[in-house]
């Protein structure tokens, strides 16, 4: 009996990595990636440029640890998209959760600039998150 091949040797996979990588160099894709990034160190930092109050350091938590995974998983798109597309999907629900999580851990009382940071933070991380996982798509279509 002969052993199979290596599947990371596949053409049709090989063929399909180079698809996405190719699909990542565009200038929209650059762009995605990188204000995925700039949006996910924002999220992370954010508790201490709104000043969140001291009663919601649970979220001030969740937006650094959400924040610096959504940086990670935009850096990780940008340097090996082919790779690490199959995640892309994860981004718009890290959005979606930093959105509700002021709601979900605080109940009421919710703050102005918490809440509106988190809003529109976490809503742009949802439309970056969908237009990162729609770049082969996009590319697809030319």
């Amino acid at each position: 009996m002969t052993q199979a091949g290596s599947i990371e040797r596949h053409p049709d996979l090989v063929e399909m990595r180079e698809r996405y990588e190719e699909a990542s160099q565009t200038p929209q894709g650059q762009v995605l990636e990188g204000c995925t990034l700039l949006a996910g160190i924002y999220l992370a930092i954010s508790p201490w440029i709104v000043q969140f109050s001291a009663t919601s350091f649970d979220v001030a938590i969740g937006n650094l640890v959400v924040g610096l995974t959504v940086a990670v998983l935009a850096l990780g798109f940008a340097s090996a998209y082919g790779r690490t597309h199959t995640v892309s999907w994860v981004v718009p629900l890290l959005g979606a959760w930093a959105v509700i999580a002021p709601f979900v851990i605080l109940g009421g009382g919710v703050g102005l600039g918490m809440l509106l940071s988190n809003v529109i933070t976490g809503g742009l991380i949802v439309l970056l998150g969908v237009g990162l996982a729609s770049l082969v798509m996009m590319r697809r279509r030319r």
